[in-house]
């Protein structure tokens, strides 16, 4: 048995083998020495998205009540978003959860005592024991916002249709890799002169290139968070203007490590 499991392992180790022989080992010229060299390339868009989130927290008695009332207003939510000229695939659900919500006896009582003054007695062993006295609903959808000139209206429309969640922007390219290949670019020049300066200060000239390794991704602003506004009825003063959210512009980066061999 022991022989026959080796075998085995034998076997499975054989391809391993197999493909690591098939990479030789890098060599070099005698006399030509190694060069590593990292650099970072960049360029700079302005954002064609604002990826947000939007959603509605309810309360019931019970599971059902708390999700009825959640499922009217994502609806009136959704609309709204619709009606704003977003388009239906760009409306995603990221979330719908539906949690219990807990008595706290010991709390209550100790609220109650200090609101009145008397000394806190704890409630007996029996009736500290936490029971289901309602149910939480949460439901969010993730928005892509394409027309980034409309995106303060959009949030303040939200808020009027009862969204009580909303987080965001998070600024994004709808295609960024022609953007990232002009990162690209620039990191791999930006390696070849820096390699031609190590070289020049070493008396020797690069030779070839023998490795080419690549990370990078792009950044944006920090996502902004709003929370609902209040609104007024008949005779309250007239609704703030629109949120406002400055754009800017989207960082976008590639890293390269380059291997270089030099010669004298």
């Amino acid at each position: 048995m022991k022989r026959y499991v080796l075998a085995l392992v034998a076997c499975a180790l054989a391809p391993a083998a197999a493909l690591a022989q098939q990479a030789p080992p890098i060599t070099v010229q005698p006399g030509n020495t190694l060069l590593t060299v990292s650099a970072e390339g960049r360029s700079l868009r302005q954002p064609e998205l604002a990826v947000f989130s939007a959603g509605v927290t309810t309360q019931g008695k019970t599971a059902n009540q708390a999700l009825a009332e959640n499922s009217r207003a994502m609806a009136r939510v959704i609309s709204e978003l619709k009606a704003a000229g977003i388009a239906e695939r760009d409306i995603q659900t990221s979330n719908l959860s539906i949690n219990p919500i807990y008595s706290n006896p010991e709390r209550d009582a100790m609220m109650a005592a200090r609101m009145s003054g008397q000394p806190y007695v704890a409630p007996p062993v029996e009736e500290r024991l936490q029971r289901i006295i309602g149910y939480t609903v949460n439901n969010q959808v993730s928005v892509r916002q394409r027309r980034l000139g409309d995106y303060g209206k959009v949030i303040d429309t939200l808020v009027d249709a009862g969204a009580n969640q909303v987080n965001g922007p998070m600024f994004q390219m709808d295609d960024a890799d022609p953007a990232l290949d002009e990162a690209r670019l620039a990191a791999m020049k930006k390696a070849r002169e820096r390699a031609e300066l190590y070289a020049r200060a070493a008396g020797l000239r690069v030779l070839r290139i023998l490795s080419i390794s690549e990370s990078g991704g792009y950044y944006g602003p920090p996502p902004v968070v709003f929370a609902q506004a209040e609104r007024g009825g008949i005779g309250a003063p007239p609704p703030p203007p629109p949120a406002p959210v400055q754009a800017g512009e989207l960082q976008l980066t590639a890293n390269v490590t380059v291997l270089y061999e030099l010669s004298p």
